[in-house]
């Protein structure tokens, strides 16, 4: 589903990803964990070009992301790839149903009950149905990130990528959004998470990958992963946590 061969990004000087080679296939739960500044962030905004890459060669499901491509191509590679943000990113002048049904009608050219029958069946997943008139200003963050990743499921898309949806979030929140992750992974969505959280990279992940300094330094089931990490950095990092 997404593979990513020889990738490389700078930022002036900075090499910010070292020649990452890696795949995530269909129905696959990824969790990318690491010190912070070790490139995550950067890693999966390049799989829907929120960053450019200068070298190396990514694709999403069958398409060359990083090719030349019009706005147009643009918008819908884009609405293919489910994002959820750190920061929430809902349009505070919309209520929660205007947010989740704003890309199924103009993008998806989805009619007006169409997208909002959707939309209140997405909301009854995350379970915020009752909260479809409030206004993201209402709601608290948990509930607005449940909302992000209802709108990020509105267009279909066969990935969802979220980037540290939980490190915004009060600790009571938490476990809130990690639920409705949880229930996409069990109904098989394919997923690239950026997370703190490795209770839940242990019990949903298929597969772990540890970053530092722009490189992937170990991938490997999450068993082994937090039983017996092979990289010395993995193993400090793993150890640090468990001191705090």
């Amino acid at each position: 589903m997404i593979s990513f061969s020889q990738v490389n990004k700078w930022y002036g000087d900075y090499h910010a990803l070292v020649n990452i080679t890696a795949e995530v296939k269909q129905g696959e739960v990824v969790v990318v964990c690491g010190p912070s500044g070790s490139g995550k962030s950067t890693l999966i905004r390049t799989v829907n070009r929120l960053e450019e890459i200068q070298s190396g060669e990514l694709n999403f499901n069958g398409q060359q992301v990083h090719s030349p491509m019009s706005s147009q191509q643009l918008n819908k590679l884009r609405s293919q790839v489910g994002f959820v943000f750190q920061s929430f990113n809902l349009f505070p002048h919309m209520s929660v149903v205007e947010n989740i049904t704003f890309s199924p009608m103009r993008v998806a050219g989805l009619s007006k009950s169409a997208a909002h029958d959707k939309a209140m069946a997405l909301l009854e997943r995350v379970g915020l149905a009752q909260k479809a008139q409030a206004y993201p200003a209402q709601l608290s963050g948990g509930q607005q990130q449940r909302v992000a990743i209802a709108r990020a499921l509105a267009m279909e898309p066969p990935a969802m990528l979220f980037d540290e949806p939980t490190s915004a979030l009060d600790p009571e929140m938490v476990g809130e959004v990690l639920a409705v992750m949880r229930s996409l992974a069990h109904d098989g969505m394919t997923m690239m998470c950026v997370t703190h959280e490795m209770g839940f990279a242990r019990e949903v992940a298929d597969r772990v990958w540890f970053m530092d300094d722009g490189s992937i330094l170990e991938k490997a089931e999450p068993e082994a992963f937090f039983k017996n990490p092979q990289h010395p950095r993995a193993q400090r990092f793993l150890s640090d946590l468990r001191a705090h």
